[in-house]
């Protein structure tokens, strides 16, 4: 795929749906502008210098890839593999991850009412029917809580990362 994405100058991205197009990344660390659709979770892929905006429209994707067309040798590619490839290693992607994930755990869960009332008003029969679900899905909550109370389950240890990485780094040296 490499080779194919290196052999052209710009990559067109279409879609109507999208949480996160992969494909653009691999296109970007190729050396090649891309142009989006701006949709679900694509703007947050790419830093804006590496990517143009196109409403999903015919005349907008026009203009823009008649831009990126007109700028795409002003691309290097060695440079934006390297910004992409810094940008998406693991341990980075982890901790991004990691943040994430501790800003939810940290809100607080509105209560039920709440939660209702904001499903009502997603629409004039969307809305009821989200409602229906949502207390279809707490009386099975109260059923399976009284059924199995969480007293019951057992809790999962924290994983003692630090621990481990030690015994890793004894293991590897008694090895030696």
């Amino acid at each position: 795929m490499r080779d194919v994405l290196a052999s052209g100058h710009v990559f067109l991205n279409c879609s109507l749906t999208e949480a996160f197009c992969m494909a653009i990344v691999e296109a970007a660390c190729c050396g090649l502008s891309v142009v989006s659709t701006r949709i679900g979770g694509v703007p947050e892929v790419l830093p804006s210098d590496m990517i143009r905006f196109a409403a999903p429209e015919p005349q907008s994707l026009i203009e823009q890839l008649s831009d990126a067309l007109m700028h795409a040798r002003d691309v290097s590619p060695i440079a934006q593999h390297i910004a992409v490839r810094d940008m998406y290693n693991w341990a980075d992607v982890a901790r991004r991850t990691e943040v994430v994930y501790d800003a939810v755990a940290e809100k607080e869960v509105p209560p039920l009412i709440e939660r209702l009332r904001r499903y009502y008003g997603c629409g004039k029969w969307a809305g009821k029917l989200f409602c229906a679900l949502v207390g279809v899905d707490f009386l099975l909550w109260r059923v399976i809580e009284w059924w199995r109370p969480r007293s019951e389950i057992d809790l999962a240890v924290d994983f003692k990362y630090d621990a481990y990485c030690a015994l890793q780094e004894k293991a590897s040296a008694d090895d030696m």
